[in-house]
Order: C-alpha cells, then sequence, then structure tokens
C-alpha cells in the first residue's frame, strides 16, 4: 500500500510556473505643441476624447494653395488622430465674416460697380484714373516692404501704360467708337486703383449692411466648394462671426469685468500690461520674443483700425481692440458701449470658448497666425477664464512658398486652389503636402509635384498588379500555397515596415518616412514578383493581398483615397469606381484572352495584319477607353484599369522615347558613315601625297614626299621628322588595304 501512495504521489502532475513576457513600451503619440517648441506626448484632458479649433478663412477673396497647405495639413492630422489613433475627434472651425479686409473689400466692390453702372465718358474715366494715381504714388513712396512696393510698381505701371491708348484716341477723334473700347480696357486694368480711389472718397457713404454680408456669403460657399474638391473633412461645427456677436459682447464685458480690458471712446481693449503682471497669467506664450512688435500688431489690428485717433485711444501700444467703435462706412451691432463691431483676435476666442469650454485639446493655425492673433487669443480667453491653460497643444502648419517664392494674397502672388486642381488632382496635391512635414515650409513647384506624380504612378502600379494577380482564378486549396524563404523574408519585412510607419506616425504625424516606409515596402513586393515571374512561379495571392489592403488603408486614413475601396486607388468618376472595375472587368478579360489567342494563330500562319491590328488594339484604342494591356512573353496578358488621361500621356511619352530612339539611330547611322567616308578618302590618297597639299606648314619634300623644310626654309629636327615618318608609314598601310580592297586594284 505504502508504495502504491508512492507511485500516487509521482504520477500527480503540476502545471510548471508561467512568466510572462517582456514585451516593449508602446510608442506614444508626440505632436509638435508651440507653446514649448517640442514634440509633446499627447494627452488628452478626457480620455479618448479631442477637443479640436482650427482658424478658418476670413472669406473675401478666392482661396489659394495658401489656405490648402493649412486645411489640407489639418485634415491628414485629423484623418490620423481619429482613423488610426482611434481619438474621439470633436473639430470645429470659424468662418471669419466681419473683418476690416471684408469691409475694405465690400466697399470697394460695391463702389466700383455702382461707379461702372454710370458708365463714365472716356475723357473722366481718365481725369478720374489720374486721380486715383496720385494716392498711390504717394502709398508707393510710403512703403518700405519691398515685395509690396513691387507689387504697387507693376500696378502702377499697367495702369499707365492702359492710359496711353486712350489718351491717344481722345487726341485724334474724341467721339470715336475707338475711344470707347479703349475707355473699357482702361477701366479693368485700372480696376483696383480706382477701388482704392473711390473708397478713400465715397467708403463712409456706404451704411447698408447686407453690403457686406453678401460677399463673404459668396465666398464663404466657393471656400467650402474648394474643401470639398480638395477631400478635406467638414467641420463638425462651423462658426461664423456674424453669428455670434451677443457670445462676444457677453465675452468682451466678462475681460473688463475682470480687470484686463478697459472702454475708450466707444472701443473696449485688452489691457496687456495689467494681464502680464498677474501672477496667473503670462501674455506671449507662443513668441515672446515679437512682445512690442507694433508694425505686428497694427497688422493684427487691421487697416480700417490704425489711425493717429485710434492708436491714441490705449493706454499701450501692445494693447488690442476687443471692440471696435465702428465709423461711417462700417456694419455695426449694438453693446453696452455703444454701436461697434468685434475685434479679430476676439472672435476666436468668444466661439471656442462657447463651444469647447475654458480648455481645449488642441488649437490649430498657420504659422503666420502665432503672433499676434494667437498670443492675444491666449490671453483675452485665459483673461475671462481666469485660468493659464486654455489651449493644451498649439499646431501651427507651416508657410506655403511658390517656386521658392513667398505667396501673398495682399500682393496678388497666389494661385487659387480652383488653379491648381485645373493642372492636379486632388489625391496628387494632397500626396505633395504627405511628402512634406506638416510644421515645415512646403514649396509649391513642378519638382514637388513631379515628386508626387510618380509618387501616385508607382503606388498604383503595385496595386494594378496585384489586383491582376487576384483575378486569376485558383481552385479549392490552391489559395493556400506553402510558403518558402522568399514569403517568409517578405512577411517580416512586412512587419518591420508596419512597425517603421508606426513610429513614423507617432513622431509628430511623420507622413513624409511613412510614405517612404511605404515606398520600400512596395520596392521589396515588386523584387518579389519579378523573382517568380522569372522562376515561372505564381507569386504568393495572399501575402500580396495582405500588404495591398494595408497600403490602401493608410492612403484612406491620409485622405489620399476618396472613398472606400478595399484595395487600391479608384478608377472613373467618384462613386462609380468599385462598380465599374467590377463590372467591366470580365468583359475585358475574356477580349484579352480571345487577342492573344487570335495573336497566337495569326503567329504560327505568318499573319502580320493580324498582328499589327492586335497591336493597334493594345496601342492606340484602348488606352483611349481607359484600359492598358501588357503583353508579357510567355505568359498572360496583364490587363489594367487606369486614368485615361494617364494613359495618353504615357502613349505621347512612348512615342516620344521611341522618336527619340529612331533619331539617335539615325544620327549614329549618319556619324558612322560620314566616318567611313572620310576613312575611305583618307585611304585614297598615297603616301606621297599626303603632305603635298600642306604647304602653309613645309616648303621642300624629299622624293617619297616627306617634308623636310618648314615655310621659312628651315629644316626640321629629328624629333619632328620622326613623328612624319610614323604617319608615311601608317597612311602606306591604309593605301595598301584599299588598293587591295577596291576594284579593279583601286583605279579610278
Amino acid at each position: 500500500m505504502a508504495g502504491s501512495s508512492a507511485e500516487q504521489g509521482k504520477g500527480r502532475r503540476t502545471q510548471p510556473p508561467w512568466t510572462p513576457p517582456a514585451g516593449s513600451e508602446p510608442c506614444p503619440l508626440r505632436l509638435y505643441n508651440s507653446l514649448t517648441r517640442n514634440k509633446d506626448v499627447f494627452v488628452p484632458q478626457n480620455g479618448r476624447r479631442v477637443t479640436w479649433y482650427c482658424c478658418g478663412p476670413t472669406v473675401y477673396d478666392a482661396s489659394h494653395m495658401g489656405h490648402a497647405r493649412s486645411y489640407i495639413s489639418f485634415d491628414i492630422l485629423r484623418r490620423v488622430l481619429r482613423d488610426y489613433f482611434q481619438f474621439d475627434v470633436f473639430y470645429c472651425m470659424n468662418i471669419t465674416d466681419i473683418d476690416d479686409k471684408i469691409i475694405r473689400r465690400a466697399r470697394q466692390n460695391h463702389l466700383f460697380e455702382q461707379y461702372r453702372g454710370q458708365r463714365p465718358r472716356p475723357a473722366q474715366l481718365l481725369q478720374d484714373v489720374r486721380a486715383a494715381l496720385k494716392p498711390l504714388s504717394v502709398k508707393l513712396s510710403e512703403t518700405a516692404d519691398p515685395d509690396k512696393k513691387q507689387m504697387l510698381e507693376r500696378m502702377q505701371r499697367a495702369v499707365q501704360l492702359a492710359t496711353e491708348p486712350l489718351e491717344e484716341a481722345l487726341r485724334s477723334d474724341p467721339a470715336a467708337e475707338e475711344a470707347d473700347r479703349r475707355a473699357q480696357a482702361l477701366l479693368e486694368e485700372a480696376r483696383d486703383v480706382l477701388s482704392d480711389w473711390l473708397d478713400s472718397t465715397l467708403g463712409s457713404g456706404v451704411t447698408d449692411n447686407s453690403i457686406f454680408s453678401e460677399l463673404p456669403r459668396f465666398w464663404e460657399a466657393e471656400f467650402h466648394k474648394d474643401m470639398a474638391a480638395l477631400n478635406v473633412l467638414p467641420p463638425d461645427v462651423l462658426t461664423r462671426v456674424s453669428e455670434y456677436v451677443p457670445e462676444i459682447v457677453r465675452f468682451v464685458q466678462r475681460i473688463v469685468d475682470n480687470g484686463y480690458g478697459y472702454v475708450s471712446n466707444g472701443s473696449v481693449y485688452f489691457d496687456t500690461a495689467r494681464f502680464a503682471s498677474s501672477e496667473r497669467h503670462s501674455y506671449g506664450k507662443l513668441v515672446p520674443e515679437a512682445v512690442g512688435d507694433q508694425q505686428a500688431l497694427q497688422e493684427g489690428e487691421g487697416d480700417l483700425s490704425v489711425s493717429a485717433e485710434r492708436l491714441s485711444e490705449k493706454r499701450s501700444p501692445s494693447d488690442f481692440a476687443l471692440w471696435k467703435a465702428s465709423k461711417p462706412g462700417e456694419p455695426s451691432w449694438p453693446s453696452p458701449w455703444g454701436k461697434g463691431r468685434p475685434g479679430w483676435h476676439i472672435e476666436c476666442s468668444a466661439m471656442a470658448g462657447t463651444l469647447l469650454g475654458a480648455s481645449m485639446d488642441i488649437h490649430g493655425g498657420g504659422f503666420d497666425l502665432r503672433f499676434p492673433h494667437h498670443d492675444n487669443e491666449l490671453a483675452q480667453s485665459e483673461a475671462y477664464f481666469e485660468n493659464d491653460c486654455w489651449v493644451r497643444y498649439f499646431l501651427h502648419t507651416g508657410h506655403l512658398t511658390i517656386a521658392g517664392c513667398k505667396m501673398s494674397k495682399s500682393l496678388k502672388n497666389f494661385i487659387t486652389i480652383k488653379d491648381a486642381l485645373r493642372r492636379h488632382s486632388a489625391r496628387q496635391l494632397r500626396l505633395a503636402f504627405l511628402m512634406h512635414a506638416w510644421k515645415d515650409t512646403l514649396d509649391y513647384s513642378s519638382n514637388t509635384m513631379e515628386s508626387a506624380l510618380q509618387y501616385e504612378k508607382f503606388m498604383n502600379e503595385f496595386f494594378l498588379n496585384v489586383k491582376d494577380l487576384l483575378r486569376t482564378p485558383v481552385a479549392g486549396t490552391g489559395q493556400f500555397e506553402k510558403w518558402g524563404e522568399e514569403e517568409a523574408a517578405l512577411n517580416e519585412s512586412f512587419y518591420d515596415k508596419k512597425t517603421a510607419v508606426h513610429e513614423a506616425l507617432c513622431d509628430n504625424v511623420d507622413t513624409r518616412t511613412a510614405l517612404e516606409e511605404m515606398r520600400a515596402l512596395v520596392s521589396q513586393c515588386n523584387l518579389y514578383m519579378a523573382a517568380r515571374k522569372a522562376a515561372r512561379r505564381r507569386p504568393n495571392s495572399a501575402l500580396l493581398e495582405s500588404i495591398a489592403r494595408y497600403l490602401t488603408r493608410l492612403l484612406q486614413i491620409f485622405g489620399a483615397i476618396e472613398e472606400e475601396s478595399s484595395l487600391g486607388f479608384p478608377v472613373g468618376g467618384a462613386g462609380s469606381s468599385l462598380n465599374l472595375e467590377g463590372a467591366v472587368m470580365p468583359y475585358l478579360q475574356v477580349l484579352s484572352e480571345f487577342r492573344a489567342g487570335v495573336r497566337r494563330i495569326a503567329r504560327e500562319r505568318h499573319v502580320p495584319e493580324v498582328l499589327q491590328l492586335s497591336d493597334a488594339l493594345r496601342d492606340d484604342v484602348l488606352p483611349e477607353l481607359g484600359v492598358r494591356l501588357e503583353d508579357h512573353e510567355g505568359l498572360p496578358t496583364v490587363v489594367k484599369l487606369v486614368d485615361r488621361e494617364t494613359l495618353l500621356r504615357e502613349r505621347e511619352e512612348k512615342k516620344r522615347v521611341e522618336e527619340e530612339r529612331r533619331r539617335k539611330k539615325e544620327e549614329a547611322a549618319r556619324k558612322k558613315q560620314e566616318q567611313e567616308a572620310a576613312k575611305l578618302a583618307k585611304m585614297k590618297i598615297p603616301p606621297s601625297e599626303m603632305f603635298l597639299s600642306e604647304g602653309d606648314k613645309y616648303s621642300r619634300f624629299d622624293e617619297n614626299g616627306l617634308p623636310t623644310h618648314d615655310t621659312e626654309g628651315k629644316e626640321l629636327s629629328k624629333g619632328q621628322a620622326k613623328k612624319l615618318r610614323k604617319l608615311f608609314e601608317a597612311q602606306q598601310k591604309l593605301h595598301a588595304e584599299y588598293l587591295q580592297t577596291a576594284p579593279c586594284g583601286g583605279a579610278p
């Protein structure tokens, strides 16, 4: 019994201790925070919820590529935080529809159209243009900014040149129709100059508030169209200044009540000295070195708000307007301080504070808004809430230059979004932005866009190749193939690249590095497919499909794929691409197989005309329909649906390359022919005659025709004679060769 008990003890089994894997620290998301000028770990204040306010446009003109730089960049950041990092993002954006620029432009447009409607006689127009040029000359002489000065000089020169034809017409025949035609040309050329002049003389008489609302309403609608065309997501909530005036008035009142604002002559100003001296507050958090920059401060106040009278109302030059008493020719709203309108900086504070409360996670805007706009926003908001954390992370997108030059709407040096979309697709523009860091300067140039186009083409070819592979039917268990070393290596690389992409996105949403890692992954896939193709073996479709779907998902997150697509870039128009590909590809596959059979029979039976027709179908007919056929010796033809314009460009490029190749071949043949002709001509010359024609070098020769003296009668040195003897002997050999090969012994 005891033995049995011992055996039972030995037979009892227990689980051994288990040690958990060491694992690795998760990669935290870091964002470049303008408040610290560092990449800070991103920690929302309320779990996964992220509150985000973005400064929207001041809508008085067409949206340009500077706007695209900011709003595409923030759209990418927003999508990555929402769709990649899975944050619950609440995104708020404003529309500034009350502003000095809007007021001035609205008055100018109204007064110019009024002036045009009066149909001034040519002589009167000429007189008015001359009057308008005088204040322009004064402004030009007072302008120190070289870019602005150059712009004003161009404007002045263009108007002056446009006056000359009208002056000439009026001198010859004032009543002629030609004078009217030239007057119309001058009216259009001088529009800006006349508008400024009319506004300075008649602007104070514009009192209808609807005039100031029509302009921003029109340009806001155009802005939304541009954003939709760029595939920029609409905000979760959009605020307009004109709809928040009561909230702005209450916001200003509390700042005054808290002791940080003061009333002066019907306007209300923020007391920067009082705020800065408070222990709880700090003025100029973003750009402390710019505090006191009067040029920047006055630009922030607006052109209509920097008169000597207005500036004298302030206790300090660094103070800024919270509420502006309206002057004649400006829109106005009632307030405790009299009729007026909001200051620029207070608008965002009041609207964002109303919706997002005392502290938001992210505030975004363009780099040029840091001071004074965003520093003043921070000051007045923290004065209102009596805190020091209105914004936790301040994100600023980089500048945009055009071919290395500064872009500015005020300098009339800008490209509208509509113009840019005529040249390139929304995807191509977005890829260009993705290939640059969102916080750095981006140069919009032909080189930048060419890089984006090449990246799009590279990725698209990979997607098309994988789609073609997946269309080839594989029966039953054949879709699950045994992995070899190549598949294992590619899969390992796939996971390495996914890790690298994740680390790049954690590092301040570094899409540039992410795209490069994606490119490297595709390059490895291409090498794998090429090796399989060379070995006449089918690539592993499941592995390639997994990689292609991962890349597709990333491009969707970045907004570079505009709609739902399980694999690759959609083909055709928006909303129809998936149906288009699914509907037409079976028919194209049948056509391709039929063509392959016809080509095989034509080769076997030596019918070149049929082969030519087959090539014409591939090269000329199908590209017009957006279809590319790729013939590979010994392998099935690959069918790809590609954008028609892309195929036509490829066809033209192919023709250009073939023409260049033909031209080079002809040029090489011609040169070879010339060289052979020159060689033959040289071979024909007997060695005894080869130097006789060089009378400008030699004066005497021996019996064999070799030179012995130069032109001055001096005997040639031994070195010279030796050199000439070598040339003579070489010609002897050439001539002998000619005599042997030429017909009739070389007789002429």
